[in-house]
């Protein structure tokens, strides 16, 4: 319950700044949320059990006044994607039809870029009716510096903060010597090998990159011939930004073409993975994220909950940040209108799962807590155990906010009503 108590402590302290009334002055409100993202095709899994996450948290922020100083009612509606670009703007019309002035996105940066222009250009041609769009896992950099948008919010870490962490574990694993890159053909994977080479080279200039490889995303469903082709070139390592069908299929791959070299992942612990991996590869597959299994306490007991409830894995942390800084956004600001919104989430500082947090104002990307955790047995303590493998991701290094906090090229368009 530990930081149910900081965050109510923060609660507490938002009421005495705001005063008791102004905190509360949308009690009751509905804000709807339209969720976009793939709930068919191959990376259905993963889509499904984020609408699932996206709907059990509403619900405990919904009934929780602890965790909702706002007091307004969350209400998450789906749309499937499809993975696709142009299905994503014909739900965003859909959603703005619906009066919804929120969205949130995450699965694949192609969709991701398709949507940042899209609102941008429908909060410049309607203004009152702006819409801000709250990204929960798509991590290409470029969203918070060249393309960055004053409407966009990301709640994940994004590539390059990863692969700071990544390789600042690395760098001190002398038998890394000879890596694989291995990513899937679109944003997401291009930055992924472009900040692994450009990094790996400034901490680890002897380490060798003795292939790479980009394959299409959500299409490969015999992942073999890559496997065949890493042996063949000697690598120690693989390092992946795949997720999803990608990684899960992978894995089975190297499982069956006995590839025993080192893994290090963005996504290991999504749907799906964890059954392809079992019980191989312990100790030697890596992940880093904002979030993990063990981290215990009041995300422990969430976790169980939603395990026990959906018999699935919770695992996108970010929607815990989004409905955070959502309610306390709106409090600040005493309204729902997303310009007020949005100007209140610039710059928010919080307390969630893993610390404090900061919506840094420069270029809207969440500062926070990074780990690296590794694949081994689920033990007493760190006993969690995604989709009942036996195994589980145990924290090995945590990773401070400035540790991976990387610098920002954007140049935030304000809207002409707000301070530079």
């Amino acid at each position: 319950m530990q930081f149910r108590k900081r965050l109510f402590g923060l609660v507490v302290g938002a009421g005495l700044a705001l005063n008791a009334g102004a905190a509360f002055a949308q009690k009751g409100e509905t804000v709807k949320l339209a969720f976009i993202d793939p709930l068919s095709g191959l990376m259905a899994s993963v889509g499904q059990n984020q609408v699932r996450s996206f709907q059990f948290f509403a619900d405990k922020f919904n009934n929780d006044a602890m965790l909702n100083p706002a007091g307004v009612k969350f209400e998450v509606i789906a749309f499937d994607n499809k993975l696709s670009p142009t299905e994503s703007l014909t739900a965003l019309k859909a959603a703005i039809d619906q009066g919804v002035r929120y969205i949130t996105q995450g699965d694949g940066s192609a969709v991701a870029a398709a949507l940042i222009d899209a609102v941008g250009k429908h909060n410049d041609r309607n203004p009152g009716k702006e819409i801000v769009y709250l990204n929960h896992s798509a991590v290409d950099p470029d969203f918070t510096n060249s393309k960055c948008s004053y409407w966009h919010f990301r709640f994940d870490a994004d590539t390059s903060m990863k692969m700071e962490a990544m390789t600042t574990f690395i760098k001190d694993l002398p038998d890394v010597k000879k890596v694989y890159l291995l990513n899937q053909n679109y944003s997401h994977g291009h930055q992924v090998a472009k900040f692994a080479k450009e990094i790996l080279g400034r901490k680890r200039p002897d380490i060798q990159i003795v292939g790479e490889d980009l394959h299409q995303l959500a299409q490969v469903r015999d992942f073999s011939p890559y496997i065949a082709k890493i042996r063949a070139s000697g690598a120690d390592t693989i390092v992946t930004g795949n997720w999803g069908s990608d990684l899960t299929l992978l894995m089975k791959a190297a499982n069956e073409g006995g590839y025993n070299g080192k893994f290090f992942t963005f996504y290991t612990g999504v749907s799906g993975t964890p059954t392809a991996i079992g019980k191989s590869f312990e100790g030697k597959i890596f992940q880093v994220s904002y979030n993990h299994y063990n981290m215990g306490g009041q995300m422990g007991e969430w976790q169980a909950e939603y395990k026990k409830k959906f018999n699935d894995d919770f695992y996108t942390g970010s929607v815990i940040h989004i409905f955070n800084a959502l309610s306390q956004s709106i409090a600040k600001a005493k309204s729902t209108d997303p310009v007020k919104v949005a100007a209140a989430l610039e710059g928010l500082r919080f307390k969630s799962f893993n610390g404090d947090v900061e919506m840094r104002r420069a270029d809207h990307q969440l500062q926070q807590t990074l780990y690296m955790t590794t694949w081994q047995k689920a033990s007493a303590e760190f006993p969690y155990s995604p989709e009942n493998t036996g195994m589980t991701l145990a924290p090995v290094k945590t990773f401070e906010p400035y540790v991976s906090s990387t610098p920002t090229s954007c140049r935030m368009k304000r809207p002409s009503s707000r301070p530079a």
